[in-house]
Formats: C-alpha cells, sequence, structure tokens
C-alpha cells in the first residue's frame, strides 16, 4: 500500500518515539532524552536512548538507530507497510483508503506542485531581468545579497495583468490549474482571471519537504491597500499550518541551532544571514495552534523574537496565552524583545549577529512573561486586589491541561507571591495560598513593595527588578531567579538547569582541546569557528574561546602558562558554569591528546581524529534525514537499503570514535618530554 507523507507525518505527530518503545522497553526521564535497556540484546547497564524532540532512538550497544516505523519492523519482525498499519492501529488512525479517488486527488496535488515550480522560476527569472531592477533595487537597500536571493528563491511579479498567466498558458497549464493554485483571481463578477500578485517581491512559502506551495508577495508601492499580500487557501496551503522557512529551519534545529520566531519573511532571511539559520515567521497572521505543534516537533522551547514596542509585547502576550493550555513536561517557550524600534532586520544590519545573540541570551521563560503581564503597573496596596492577582493567576494556571506542568506552575507562581508581597523585615509573608502578617502602607504603617526578579517595568518591555531591560538584567539571571532553590542538589538538577544541561561528549573533548591547548587556534582558527556544534552552551563557549586567543598571545609554541590564562580569561568572562558542564560532559577516561600536559604531536592527532569524527557524524545525520524522508515518500526497497546503509555506517563510527579513548598515555610522549 502506497502510504502518502501527510499520513505518515500524521502519524510521527500521534505517537512519539517513547510511546511507541515504551510498550516493550520501560523508560527513565534522563533530561531532553529517556533511557532504559536494549531491547536488541541482554544488558545490565541501560545504553538505550529515545528523543521525542528529534523523533529517533539509538541503541548503543548495537548501533541500531531509527524512528517509529523503524522500531516496529525491528521488534516484531514485519515489513514497512504492516508496521505502518500497526502504528495506525495504535494511534487510532484510519488507513488512507486505496480508491481511485483518493488516486486522482493525490495525482492533482502533484500537478499543483508542477504549477507552483514554475511560477518560481518564471518569478526568480522576471528578477533578473531588465523589468526587475526596481526589484533588485529594494532588494539591495534591505542588503538582501544576490546569493541570499538565490537561497530563498526570491522573485518579482511584474505589474502587467496577465504576465503570470499568459506565461503558464504558453507550457500547456490550464487556467483552471492557475486559479486552483491561487495565482489568478477569478469569481462570477470577474470575466477574465488575472494575476493575483503583481509589482510585488516575491517570497515562495516551501513546505518541510522543500515543495513551493504558496507565495508572500512584497509591493513596491506605497499606495497599494496591502503592502504583503499571500496566497489563498488552496489544496496545497493552508496558512495557519505552516510556517516560513520551515524546511530548512527544520534541518538546522535538528543539527543544533536554536529554533527562533520572528515576524516577517525579511526578518526570517536577515536572521538567517546572520548565522541563526533555525528561524521562521507565521505567514501573515498571530501564531495559531497548528503553528506551535510544528515548532514542538522541532525543539522544546523555542524562542519567540518581537518587536520592542507596546505592540510586540502584546504579541508576545497573545503567544503565550495560546501556549499555556498546551504546555507538556519539557515543552515550553522563550520570548526576546528586541531594543524598542527595532526589528530583526533592523537589529541584524547595525549590530550583527552578536547583538542579536545578546537579544536571544535574554530571552524569558513563559512563566516570566505571563507574570510580568499579571502584574504590571498594578497597585496591590488592599488586601481584597492582592486576593484579585491571586485569583487571575490561579485561573491561568488551572488551564494548563497537564496535571505535572500545572502542579509546577501553581507552585513557581505561588513562590512569586510570597516573594514580591512579602514585608520588606522578613516576617510574615505569603504562603500556603493565603496572605498574612502585617498590611501595606496606608493601614498598619508597614511598608510592603513588589521585590524581587518580578517587578514590573517601563510599559513596552518585559522588565527587570530594578527597572532596567532585560537584556540588561540577563547577565544576572542564572545566578537570580524567581525564588532560591531550596537545596543546592535541587539547583543543580535537571529540572533546574533545563537546557543547560549534556554537552556531547565529543563537543565536550574538542572545546576542552581547545582550553588546554589555545595554540590550536593559531593553525585552526577557521576550522574551529565553522564546526557545528549542537548544544547552545558550547556555540558561547567557543566564541569566548576565540575572543580570549584574539585578546592575548597564544600563538606559536605552547608556553605552560597559556592554558591556565585562557581558563583565567574565560572564568572573567562569565563561563566559569560552561567550563564545569564541559568537564562533566566527558565521563569516560581522560583522552590524553586534550589534556593539558600532552604532547604537540598527541594533541594534533587527537585533534584531527576528534575534528574527522564530527564532521562525519553531522553529515551521516543529514543523510539519515534524507533517507527518512525518502522512504516516508516511497516505501520501496532501495530507499530502506539506504536508510539501512546510513545506520550501518553511523554504527561503525560508534566504534571507530571509541578509539579516541585508547589513545594517549600508551604513547609514551609525555614522559619523555618532560
Amino acid at each position: 500500500m502506497r502510504f502518502t507523507p501527510q499520513f505518515l507525518d500524521e502519524l510521527r505527530a500521534r505517537l512519539p518515539v517513547s510511546e511507541v518503545v515504551g510498550r516493550r522497553v520501560k523508560l527513565k526521564k534522563a533530561g531532553r532524552e529517556y533511557k532504559g535497556l536494549s531491547p536488541f540484546q541482554q544488558e545490565k547497564t541501560p545504553s538505550f536512548t529515545v528523543n521525542d524532540q528529534k523523533q529517533f532512538y539509538h541503541d548503543f550497544s548495537t548501533g541500531k538507530h531509527g524512528n517509529i516505523f523503524d522500531f516496529v519492523m525491528e521488534t516484531e519482525g514485519v515489513s514497512f507497510p504492516e508496521a505502518v498499519e500497526r502504528l495506525a492501529s495504535m494511534a487510532g488512525l484510519a488507513l488512507p483508503a486505496a480508491t481511485p479517488d483518493a488516486a486522482r486527488h493525490e495525482q492533482r496535488r502533484k500537478t499543483l506542485y508542477d504549477v507552483m515550480e514554475m511560477a518560481t522560476k518564471f518569478f526568480a527569472d522576471t528578477l533578473a531581468s531588465r523589468g526587475g531592477a526596481k526589484a533588485r533595487g529594494y532588494l539591495a537597500d534591505r542588503a538582501i545579497a544576490p546569493g541570499t536571493q538565490l537561497q530563498f528563491r526570491i522573485g518579482y511579479a511584474a505589474g502587467e495583468r496577465f504576465a503570470l498567466k499568459e506565461f503558464l498558458g504558453g507550457q500547456g497549464i490550464p487556467v483552471e490549474d492557475m486559479v486552483e493554485a491561487g495565482l489568478l483571481v477569478s469569481g462570477e463578477d470577474i470575466p477574465l482571471p488575472y494575476d493575483r500578485f503583481r509589482d510585488r517581491v516575491m517570497f515562495p512559502i516551501a513546505d518541510h519537504r522543500g515543495r513551493v506551495i504558496a507565495f508572500g508577495g512584497r509591493a513596491l508601492e506605497k499606495d497599494v491597500p496591502a503592502k504583503y499580500l499571500n496566497s489563498p487557501e488552496t489544496p496545497l496551503f493552508h496558512k495557519g499550518d505552516n510556517l516560513y522557512n520551515l524546511g530548512s529551519a527544520r534541518q538546522a534545529a535538528h543539527n543544533g541551532s536554536p529554533l527562533i520566531v520572528v515576524e516577517g519573511y525579511i526578518d526570517v532571511i536577515a536572521m538567517v544571514t546572520a548565522g541563526f539559520a533555525g528561524s521562521v515567521a507565521p505567514l501573515g497572521t498571530a501564531l495559531t495552534e497548528n503553528q506551535l505543534a510544528l515548532l514542538w516537533k522541532m525543539a522544546d522551547e523555542p524562542i519567540l523574537c518581537f518587536d520592542g514596542d507596546r505592540a510586540g509585547q502584546k504579541a508576545a502576550w497573545r503567544a503565550a496565552d495560546l501556549a499555556l493550555p498546551h504546555l507538556k513536561p519539557g515543552k515550553s517557550l522563550r520570548f526576546a524583545l528586541l531594543p524598542e524600534g527595532q526589528d530583526p532586520d533592523d537589529l541584524a544590519r547595525t549590530g550583527g549577529r552578536a547583538a542579536i545573540e545578546e537579544v536571544i541570551a535574554a530571552a524569558r521563560g513563559l512563566a516570566d512573561v505571563i507574570w510580568s503581564r499579571e502584574i504590571e503597573g498594578g497597585s496591590y496596596a488592599t488586601p481584597e486586589r492582592r486576593a484579585a492577582l491571586e485569583t487571575r493567576i490561579g485561573e491561568l494556571a488551572g488551564g494548563i491541561r497537564d496535571e505535572v506542568v500545572r502542579r509546577y506552575y501553581r507552585q513557581d507562581l505561588a513562590g512569586r507571591l510570597q516573594q514580591t508581597f512579602a514585608p520588606q523585615d522578613g516576617r510574615g509573608g505569603y504562603g500556603r495560598g493565603n496572605f498574612r502578617g502585617g498590611n501595606f502602607t496606608g493601614e498598619s504603617g508597614r511598608r510592603f513593595a513588589p521585590r524581587g526578579s518580578y517587578a514590573s517595568g517601563a510599559a513596552g518591555r518585559f522588565a527587570s527588578p530594578n527597572g532596567r531591560s532585560a537584556n540588561a538584567a540577563a547577565s544576572r539571571s542564572i545566578n537570580r531567579g524567581p525564588y532560591q532553590a531550596t537545596s543546592p542538589q535541587l539547583a543543580l538538577s535537571p529540572i533546574m538547569r533545563g537546557q543547560r544541561s549534556a554537552i556531547s561528549r565529543r563537543e565536550a573533548l574538542i572545546l576542552q582541546s581547545l582550553i588546554n591547548h589555545p595554540w590550536l587556534l593559531h593553525d585552526h582558527l577557521e576550522e574551529v569557528a565553522a564546526l557545528e556544534l549542537a548544544h547552545p552552551e558550547a556555540h558561547k563557549l567557543r566564541a569566548g574561546i576565540i575572543a580570549a586567543f584574539g585578546h592575548d598571545d597564544h600563538h606559536g609554541e605552547e608556553p605552560a602558562g597559556h592554558s591556565a590564562r585562557m581558563r583565567a580569561d574565560l572564568e572573567a568572562g562569565g563561563f566559569s558554569q560552561a567550563l564545569q558542564r564541559v568537564e562533566r560532559a566527558i565521563t569516560t577516561q581522560a583522552v590524553w591528546g586534550a589534556q593539558a600536559g600532552a604532547a604537540r604531536e598527541d594533541v594534533l592527532s587527537t585533534w584531527r581524529q576528534l575534528v574527522s569524527l564530527h564532521r562525519q557524524w553531522h553529515s551521516l545525520l543529514r543523510e539519515l534525514k534524507d533517507a527518512e524522508l525518502a522512504l516516508g515518500d516511497e516505501a520501496s526497497e532501495a530507499n530502506l537499503a539506504w536508510l539501512r546503509d546510513v545506520k550501518a555506517r553511523m554504527a561503525e563510527m560508534d566504534g571507530t570514535e571509541a578509539l579516541i579513548e585508547g589513545f594517549g598515555e600508551s604513547s609514551g610522549r609525555f614522559q619523555r618530554s618532560m
């Protein structure tokens, strides 16, 4: 039976890998993943992991890796179609009817994809022609380089009413197909259908497989009714179910880039050009539930980046209200506000990547945003007003459908109430749902005031305790949370650390090599800067290492003090916790070539092997995704063989990587060099 990509995607959406695997394997939560004993061979120490975000499992003991379809085929010995049927039954999803009508419908969609592809090429050719000079000028003014225009397949729709219609007609495309694809405007009161997009810069909108399904057109004249015009709803395009740059961002997020939501096409292009490949935008509407679900498939905590004005703050609040009922363990949002009066495009052009990184680093959690909104501009000088506030936040927390998340939100918001309205002399306070102790100024003379990191700031910004912007408070946010953890153990737990955990061992070894041997950067600086690092903390630490290298003379042969000076520079730059996480991530026996006392030959040999394996692994991850998509599109023996071959090569690489651990002291170079 031929299964459509849409049907297979629906199965993946309904069935997290942990749910499918959990029927055979007892899983325990371990950070952002689950762990359990291998279902493929007997073992005493769990080496089997499941990652719902990336939709795969991996068995380190056997090297087996795959998605829900692979797991059923491997554990139940069935073919791909049989695995799909069993998973559909588990999900309560009816199998698609193999009827002539269904086949015709699928063929119709393919025809419309072809029409949209032809229109995309036509618009791109028009942009490059003499008639596209005005559009090219607009793009140049927005600092969108020709290479970027090609990357995003940007085009231009000329001002004539029938330019596209005549071109497609000359290619044998019926007018009915053009209308159905949303390219022409038609109706009973329109005798002759005409081009929907005229005198507009055209931004193709693609689905997660890279197929063009719609367009967004930006007007070049100021007096047109709509500055931006999107395609209408069509059999291919439902604007509330898609995101601009979805396919590329999905791959980037899989490779470790942060997933960032901005407001428009130009913003996405600016962010990607600045180095944030995991950037997407809604399609002319506020964020929808379906788009939120898409985001959570790609990342646990997408970052919503809004313009730094009152409208941007209101947009953040709307998104927070949308997300709140749908929160799941580990699934939330973070919010970043740009400097007032700037959008991502402005910021990227004036401040570059560093300015954007500062904004992203200051992103606040969903609970912070909800709390800031509820207390902003409020006066709580009476018990009744404080009771009203308590009631409002109780209702908000009560709207969360997941029982566990709801319980933690109630605890979190209760703690904020306690800290915010505690008397300044430290007595009394708020506890267990009631206000206790003295009263506010004007009743008994004892003075109460909002305190801690939740006090309201100026309108139009997410506020910090002293009235400064969230950006200014970001550097203190790690050590000053809503209230202090009750114990050091809790403070270091995965719940409190969140995404600041789990740098991979290989990335940790790469960073450790650079810290202990700064001279590597003298000949390998470009190589270091180009490495794909999956963990956000690894990205930041690499930037700190490069900056420290630039400030000090770590060049040439390595004096003993260079490594110590590098560490001192990093600690002074606020990277102490990151350095500790690197040390914790190296759980195996020390790799001698990455240690501070290793001889130069050992260091270079280990470095070359680490970098080579790191590049191979990321290349295999990309190929794995391509193979999985191909198998989903066509369940053929060839595609299945391709997928298995990729997995086999990944398993072989796991074995090769283990050789790093055995390299080092046995060489004896350290002893001879003393």
